[in-house]
């Protein structure tokens, strides 16, 4: 996949360039003080109700089901066959991978519990469907042909295949018409209503599986289920069950059925349970979390995850929260990424989006132990950045390359490239002529977007050191949230009609536009005549950022526009999130709607086409599909459909 995260250069390490601590992380795949603060009583509880029952908990196919606390995995696998040398098994499936002669999945409904799940397959020219239910305790699955061309004369053959995930402890054993998985004194049974054959090639094919299997010829529909032994008919019926009872929460949610469905279904397909510590989370999509090794969280993206599971899941929300937190560096700041091996960015972060997204979910649900959680983490990384990013009184983004542990593996660090990194828009126009200095480790460059997604910070985070009667934090939250609006405000350029990002390298402003110079919005940084002059001199020009595709992330009349290559001109939907959040703040209605009308119908017209929800949308087609660096179901992309949701709200 071709994007800037994923795309950072590589570097060889070479032993005689090696210190002492690179000499030892070279001894295990683990990243050194890899220590995991303990859980609160309350946290460990969500964990807990989260981590139970089937579901879609294996990162690596969709077509998995797996049972916790147990591990106990059922996987749904297909081998194709030929007369000749074109045989293939397909074992694992994911949602948007690009290679050639990948599978294509096209996700249907997945409920928040996994209580029902459907999803479509197409692979050398076989398609077929999975669903799965809950029957009380059990899982009961049923796969179905679809009308297909097949690339050979022969059946594919469906195998469903039994056994324990992440060392977990367990036997499984078949017998017959039914397979046992033991682990300790307790016992599951899986019962398939598989075609009666006497011919042995149903019963051994050559497939690369460990645990014990079910195969036979694909012809018909066909069902698994757990516990109990069930006919066909009561699979089916125990699945209409539980879509009925789906689509009846859709239903009763009234006008934003549509929206909530959507953002249900992409945050359930994109939960996992990381073994690793033990927790359930939801990373940007499965693909990038199997290219990093099992998993990837990254700072800004875990906590819109944080926001949209919200709307229907309060513990997940908590757990997206809390475990991006969780991965704070010994700095004390959220790290850039997280991934398997307990790695992280050591030396940049990203957005400080966190405190808002804490008050969010806070104003919700009213759970004091979770403001409690995430106070200290989130102070500790305000604290931060004005340690660490404060140039001229100004806040910059940064990479400090000397921090411990390093990433030998990322030669990002400590460079202008791992500076612009931490901004998250990894080749953002804004940052072409950006100088990084060395010896401060930052850029010189005064960032309009950052300032005032920090502002938002300091005040969030002040209301809640309010609410849990922090007195002296508060104080000092709500005073360094006023130096800085007050630096903030001298950015103001009233010939432009805008807030302006300054280059202290040069000492001049920088007049390229992105949605960050609209973000004092969000802050309530910008005056209500300056707001106003913003939206009608820029949001909604249509040389600009208007137009039927809202909005880039660079101007249309920019240069960089027509490169439509990730940051530059494509349509993010953080940036309209974050927009639409300043919109919020001052009395334009009619813009703030339409904003969120054309956000959802941008969103709607893959989600409809192909069920994509993609990374970043192509600005002048409306089309995440047209390059292979937009990943076709990464979560954030249903922040488009959630700013409707909350203009929905509005109107109630």
């Amino acid at each position: 996949m071709q994007n800037c995260r994923a795309t950072e250069t590589f570097a060889v390490f070479t032993m005689g360039m090696a210190t002492s601590l690179a000499a030892a992380q070279l001894t295990a795949h683990i990243a050194p003080n890899s220590n995991v603060p303990p859980r609160s009583a309350q946290y460990e509880q969500v964990q807990q109700r989260l981590a139970r029952d089937w579901n879609t908990w294996d990162v690596h196919s969709v077509a998995t089901q797996v049972l916790l606390p147990e591990g106990l995995a059922i996987h749904v696998g297909l081998k194709h066959n030929s007369t000749e040398n074109g045989d293939a098994y397909l074992g694992d499936a994911l949602i948007g991978r690009l290679s050639n002669d990948a599978e294509k999945v096209t996700p249907g409904p997945h409920s928040w519990d996994g209580s029902y799940t459907s999803a479509d397959f197409e692979w050398k020219g076989h398609k077929w469907r999975v669903e799965s239910a809950h029957d009380g305790d059990d899982l009961v699955m049923l796969v179905t042909p679809l009308s297909s061309k097949p690339i050979s004369a022969l059946p594919p053959t469906l195998v469903f295949s039994v056994d324990f995930l992440w060392n977990s402890p367990g036997t499984t054993h078949k017998h017959g018409n039914f397979i046992e998985a033991r682990t300790g004194s307790s016992a599951v049974l899986a019962h398939c209503t598989c075609p009666e054959s006497d011919d042995k090639s149903n019963v051994h094919v050559n497939v690369p599986i460990s645990g014990s299997y079910f195969a036979f010829d694909f012809t018909e529909p066909v069902g698994l289920s757990s516990g109990k032994r069930r006919s066909l008919g009561e699979m089916r019926a125990a699945i209409d069950r539980q879509r009925s009872a789906y689509e009846q929460s859709i239903k009763s949610s009234g006008k934003n059925g549509p929206i909530l469905e959507a953002i249900e279904t992409t945050i359930g397909w994109d939960t996992i349970y990381e073994p690793e510590k033990g927790r359930v989370i939801s990373p940007v999509s499965r693909v990038w979390s199997v290219d990093w090794g099992g998993y990837v969280l990254f700072d800004w993206d875990t906590f819109f995850a944080a926001t949209l599971a919200g709307i229907g899941d309060k513990d997940l929300a908590y757990a997206n929260a809390l475990e991006i937190l969780r991965e704070e560096t010994a700095q004390g700041f959220v790290p850039n990424y997280a991934r398997a091996g307990n790695w992280k960015s050591s030396d940049r972060s990203e957005p400080p989006v966190g405190a808002i997204t804490v008050l969010g979910l806070y104003e919700k649900f009213h759970d004091r132990w979770f403001i409690d959680d995430a106070f200290e983490p989130l102070l500790r990384w305000n604290r931060w950045w004005a340690e660490h990013r404060d140039i001229q009184g100004y806040l910059a983004w940064g990479s400090d390359g000397q921090n411990q542990p390093e990433n030998l593996d990322d030669n990002s660090r400590g460079t202008r490239i791992g500076a612009i990194l931490e901004s998250g828009l990894d080749n953002s126009p804004m940052y072409d002529n950006a100088t990084y200095n060395e010896q401060s480790h930052v850029l010189e460059y005064a960032d309009v977007g950052l300032m005032s997604m920090y502002i938002a910070d300091c005040d969030a985070l002040a209301k809640i050191a309010d609410e849990l009667g922090k007195t002296a934090e508060s104080k000092e939250l709500k005073d360094r949230a006023a130096r800085y609006r007050a630096k903030l405000a001298t950015m103001w350029d009233e010939q432009a009609g805008i807030f302006l990002n300054v280059d202290l390298h040069t000492g001049r402003r920088n007049t390229r536009l992105s949605p960050t110079n609209f973000y004092p919005m969000l802050a309530k940084a910008a005056t209500p005549q300056q707001a106003k002059t913003m939206i009608q001199k820029h949001l909604i020009n249509k040389d600009e950022f208007w137009g039927e595709w809202v909005i880039p992330s660079i101007a249309r009349n920019d240069p960089a526009f027509k490169d439509q290559d990730y940051w530059r001109g494509r349509i993010w939907g953080p940036m309209n999130y974050l927009v639409y959040l300043g919109l919020l703040n001052y009395n334009d209605s009619a813009v703030r709607r339409k904003f969120a009308e054309k956000s959802y119908a941008l969103f709607l017209k893959e989600w409809k086409e192909n069920g994509h929800v993609h990374e970043n949308y192509n600005a002048m087609t409306g089309s995440g599909d047209d390059v292979n660096s937009s990943d076709r179901f990464y979560h954030w992309g249903a922040l488009l459909g959630y700013v409707e949701y909350l203009e929905q709200g509005t109107a109630e």
